[in-house]
């Protein structure tokens, strides 16, 4: 990535609304599960490695920054699904599983899907600062 590259993005974060970067890190995670699905079908470990690490720094964020506090319920299912996509990338690095990355690619898919439908939502209804987003 380019100089100016770099720093675009790192301008893109630093301004970004917190509904914003939740859907940047979900982008992140989607996909960097695909191109460790690539790396596993080109047989490229070290990429797989890296992708999958990624993947799973992110998910290990997500699930850190849950707030039990507001809706214990939505979070603790939130929870639980960070946790079995958290295990799928660890059998789909040392099993070299495909199908484990599938796994982890729909249950992140579906909850982009949700949170991009529910910050449309929030905008709407004029809570969420357009400027922001």
């Amino acid at each position: 990535m380019s100089y100016g590259a770099k720093n675009y993005k790192k301008t893109a974060v630093t301004t970004a609304s917190r509904e914003q970067i939740l859907l940047m890190l979900y982008e992140a995670t989607i996909k960097n599960c695909k191109l460790a699905r690539i790396a596993i079908e080109q047989k490229k470990i070290a990429d797989k490695c890296k992708y999958i690490t990624k993947a799973h720094d992110i998910i290990n964020e997500l699930s850190n920054t849950l707030d039990h506090t507001k809706g214990p319920g939505v979070s603790a299912q939130l929870e639980s699904l960070y946790a079995f996509c958290v295990s799928q990338l660890i059998k789909a690095n040392i099993e070299n599983d495909t199908a484990a990355l599938d796994a982890v690619l729909r249950v992140m898919g579906t909850l982009y899907e949700g949170w991009v439908a529910a910050v449309e939502e929030l905008k709407k209804k004029g809570s969420v600062d357009r400027e922001n987003l």
